[in-house]
Formats: C-alpha cells, sequence, structure tokens
C-alpha cells in the first residue's frame, strides 16, 4: 500500500472511530453509575464462552508455543510485537500532553527498531530509556475526563468497559500490521501476537481464586484506574498487569 493509499484509508477510519467514540463518550459520561458492572448476567456469559476457547484452544496452543520455542527466540517475539506497541504509546503520550514520556517512547521505538533488529532485543532499555506501563486511548479518555461507563466482557477479546472497547479500535489504527496487503501475513502476526501474549500469562493461571469472573472483572477496573490515574491510588494487583 503506498503512502497516499495509506493516508486516504487512515484518515477515513479515523473519522468512523471518532465520531462512534464521541457518542460511546456521550454516553459513558451521562450513564456513569454506582454499579460498575449493571450486564453481568450477560458478562458471565461471555466470560465462560471465552474461559471455553481458553482451556480448548488458547491455552493449549501457548504451552505448545512455551515448550517448544527456545527462550531467547520467545522473549525475542515479545520484544518484537512490545515495540509495535510503542507507537501507540507515542500516539497517547501526545494526546495527553506527556512530552516527556512521548521523547522515552519515541527513542525507545526508534533505537530497538534499528539496533535492536526490528525490535527483537530491548536495546533501548540498556540505554537508559526504560520501558514505560503503556498508554492506550481508553487512558486518553480517562485523562479528558471521560467515564469509563459499564463494565463489558466481550467475547474472544476480553474484559473492557464501555470506553475502552471502541478505544481498542482507535489503537489499531498505530499498528503497522494493521496496514499489510498481505491478508495471510497479517493474520499470521496477529496470531503469533495472541499466542505469545497467552504463554506470558501461563504463570498466572494459578493466580486467580474464588470465582474467576469477579477476580478477573475486579482486577481489570481497578488496574484501568490505576493507569488512567498514573498510579495516584494504591493498586493491590501490580503483578498481573496483562489480566
Amino acid at each position: 500500500m503506498n503512502g497516499e493509499k495509506w493516508m486516504i484509508k487512515l484518515t477515513q477510519q479515523l473519522q468512523i472511530g471518532l465520531l462512534c467514540l464521541m457518542a460511546v463518550a456521550s454516553f459513558a459520561h451521562s450513564s456513569e453509575a454506582k454499579d460498575p458492572d449493571p450486564y453481568e448476567n450477560l458478562n458471565r456469559k461471555s466470560h465462560s464462552f471465552n474461559e471455553t476457547l481458553d482451556k480448548y484452544i488458547a491455552r493449549p496452543a501457548a504451552k505448545i508455543y512455551a515448550n517448544t520455542m527456545p527462550d531467547p527466540v520467545e522473549r525475542g517475539v515479545v520484544n518484537f510485537f512490545s515495540n509495535l506497541d510503542e507507537l501507540t504509546n507515542i500516539a497517547n503520550d501526545l494526546l495527553q500532553a506527556k512530552f516527556g514520556q512521548a521523547a522515552n517512547d519515541t527513542g525507545r521505538f526508534l533505537i530497538n527498531s534499528t539496533l535492536g533488529i526490528g525490535g527483537l532485543f530491548d536495546v533501548a532499555s540498556r540505554a537508559g530509556l526504560p520501558k514505560g506501563e503503556g498508554e492506550d486511548f481508553g487512558q486518553t479518555l480517562g485523562a479528558w475526563g471521560v467515564g469509563e461507563g459499564p463494565y463489558l466482557m466481550l467475547p474472544l477479546v476480553g474484559p473492557s468497559t464501555l470506553r475502552d472497547a471502541p478505544s481498542k479500535y482507535i489503537d489499531s489504527f498505530a499498528n503497522p500490521v494493521s496496514y499489510m496487503d498481505d491478508v495471510s501475513t497479517r493474520n499470521s502476526l496477529r496470531l503469533v501476537g495472541l499466542v505469545s501474549m497467552r504463554a506470558e500469562l501461563l504463570g498466572l493461571d494459578d493466580a486467580i481464586s474464588g470465582d474467576s469472573y469477579l477476580f478477573v472483572r475486579d482486577v481489570y477496573l481497578q488496574r484501568r484506574d490505576y493507569l488512567v490515574k498514573d498510579g495516584a491510588i494504591e493498586d493491590d494487583f501490580g503483578d498481573l498487569d496483562d489480566y
């Protein structure tokens, strides 16, 4: 895809996404309720569906991946996708006027994309540019004062909120993988990214106790609140970030 077509496509997608987000933000702000989970019955069904898929597909695939992939290669894959995420971080750093963090994340992306061989090695951390906790458009909306709205457990996607769910669509514009013309390559990269991410979580499976739905919901909501407020609240789930 040439640069002109890429810009036209990006502009069109941004217009659609922003219109949707304006409607969602208005609804989320007006519907900020005492009960963070008014759709619990429906959410529990989605949670059960996701758990079934995880049990029979995602977790077994992640275990095979983790057991067969050499550790250096597995770490390289994690670094590669983490490096791509820096583009999303940079965009949202700027939208939140976090210029110092934007400079740090830009430096990380440039160094790791070059000296780090496409992001396979985290050279930037050794050069004094630490990896941040990450920024996304849901956090940006939160920083702008948009309420999170009701908690949502989305099929295949996982935990989210009315504010965060459409924001994932906006964030996808910053990912170069979305603009690959070769569908098979694009889907293969996405699949590898998902399996790699699930493999990273294998060590946390035993941390879930009691009602798994409530555990995941509470961890997600508290962690998102912590990220939106840049750590200005007490976070009891620091070791379970990806949940």
